[in-house]
């Protein structure tokens, strides 16, 4: 299955991340994709994704990442609620300090 996920380049301590069509079952550090969709910077707060292209790929079959999915809710390129991307192993928060209260 094809996906559309983040994949981090960038030095140590200077994260930044492109936007890849991939196989789902290669690994996101292994360097293979098909074709490079957009391009994310967290420090300066900067994304810019190619929709046309998004749009294309998703009208042949392929599935966003939660992240990705949030991003382009987010930029209305598709409807939809954004997903949670919390851990999903870990209890958050609020739950720890509920049971620390009983």
């Amino acid at each position: 299955m094809l996906k559309i996920r983040l994949q981090r380049i960038g030095r140590k301590n200077d994260p930044a991340f492109r936007a890849v069509l991939t196989d789902s079952k290669n690994s996101t550090k292994s360097g293979r994709f098909l074709e490079i969709v957009g391009t994310y910077n967290p420090k300066a707060g900067e994304t810019s994704f190619k929709s046309e292209r998004i749009q294309y790929w998703l009208s042949k079959g392929a599935q966003l990442s939660d992240t990705m999915h949030n991003f382009m809710v987010s930029q209305k390129v598709i409807e939809g609620k954004k997903r949670n991307v919390l851990s999903k192993k870990s209890p958050t928060k609020k739950k720890k300090e509920l049971k620390a209260q009983k």
